[in-house]
């Protein structure tokens, strides 16, 4: 009897006229009483490319009746500090929007990101490098997530000049801040069904600061069986990510070596130009290109308008689940890739000649 009723239901569920069909669309998401209000989101267009690319991303967004409300702040790289109001709009509406903040070379101001990251306590920066369908690349199955320290390091900003001609820069590592970006790692791996983390590190030199941030990652990897932990040397790692890049999935980096590793292999997946980011903490988000090497561009693409919009729109579509509005997050992600998959409408860096303007309105189709 129970095989009979098994054939039965079998040929019920083949029929597509059965009452017992499966759904074509599942449910994905179960919204809690109010998820669905607008939400507001700090959005700082920046320097060079950024009012270019921040715009494309309100375009896109008015087109799909997203429910953000972005509140602009104009924030350029040479001020001497991030404005209060701005930095009270990001404690307010707890996301924020950026585009990239020209930061001087040598002398100047010193740099707004840093100022955010450390006013807002924004500790893990996260850019997910992987290959995109349609974009020819030398390696494939690149799949990394290069996950950050963003508040202390080589980048604390603590440097002065001890005598004439002599100048002494700190890096600075805690138990505290190691801790905490491996936990964040480990967990990351953990909710998003990753299977490796690897810490890059240069311990065989600096023994005390990056031996504190090896030990700090060991101690949390001992709280996560599953998942497979092991080190690599900061020089070695560029090598074996150039050769063979598809052997790494989580890293979990101090400050400075995460800033490189990110856009090597932002580079061998795709390009800047397509590999989103964003930078969150324990209150606060901010989301931008993931890879910070040509986020602010050069005066000819500003001129013919040309920028490359696509990093952006990606770290839109992260930040709309970061909101809670997968829905929205999928049919931008899946539109962009489309757009990109096709190749009738790209950037310069892509291969093609569209202006900024010319892949909006290609998403903005592809969504309709």
């Amino acid at each position: 009897m129970v095989r009979r009723s098994a054939s039965i239901l079998s040929r019920l569920l083949a029929n597509p006229s059965s009452p017992f069909t499966a759904p074509s669309r599942s449910i994905t998401y179960m919204p809690r009483p109010g998820d669905g209000a607008p939400r507001i989101v700090t959005l700082i267009p920046g320097d060079g490319i950024g009012p270019l690319v921040t715009g494309a991303v309100e375009q896109v967004m008015e087109a799909m009746h997203a429910p953000v409300h972005f509140e602009r702040y104009e924030v350029r790289g040479n001020m001497r500090k991030v404005p209060e109001e701005v930095i009270e709009s990001v404690k307010r509406n707890k996301v924020c929007l950026k585009g990239g903040l020209a930061t001087p070379v040598g002398g100047g101001v010193s740099s707004l990101n840093m100022q955010l990251r450390k006013e807002l306590d924004i500790f893990a920066s996260l850019v997910n490098c992987i290959n995109v369908p349609g974009l020819v690349t030398r390696h494939e199955n690149v799949d990394i997530v290069v996950i950050r320290e963003n508040t202390e390091g080589e980048y604390s900003g603590l440097e002065h000049e001890v005598v004439p001609g002599v100048v002494e820069s700190l890096k600075v590592i805690t138990k505290f801040c190691s801790e905490r970006i491996a936990r964040y790692a480990f967990e990351y791996a953990y909710l998003n069904n990753r299977k490796k983390v690897t810490a890059v590190h240069k311990a065989n030199i600096m023994k005390l600061a990056d031996g504190l941030f090896l030990e700090s990652c060991r101690e949390v990897a001992k709280n996560y069986s599953g998942i497979t932990y092991n080190e690599i040397i900061v020089d070695n790692c560029c090598m074996q990510l150039v050769a063979k890049p598809e052997q790494f999935d989580v890293m979990v980096t101090p400050n400075l070596y995460g800033n490189l590793i990110a856009n090597t292999a932002a580079g061998i997946a795709g390009g800047t130009g397509v590999m989103p980011g964003g930078n969150v903490g324990a209150e606060h988000a901010i989301f931008e290109q993931g890879a910070s090497a040509g986020n602010v561009g050069n005066d000819k693409i500003v001129e013919q308008k040309k920028a490359n919009p696509v990093a952006l729109l990606l770290s839109s579509a992260m930040m709309l689940r970061h909101l809670r509005f997968p829905t929205f997050a999928d049919r931008l992600e899946t539109a962009v890739k489309q757009v990109i998959q096709e190749g009738k409408c790209r950037t310069k860096d892509l291969g093609g000649d569209c202006t900024t303007q010319e892949v909006v309105d290609a998403v903005i189709a592809a969504l309709e």
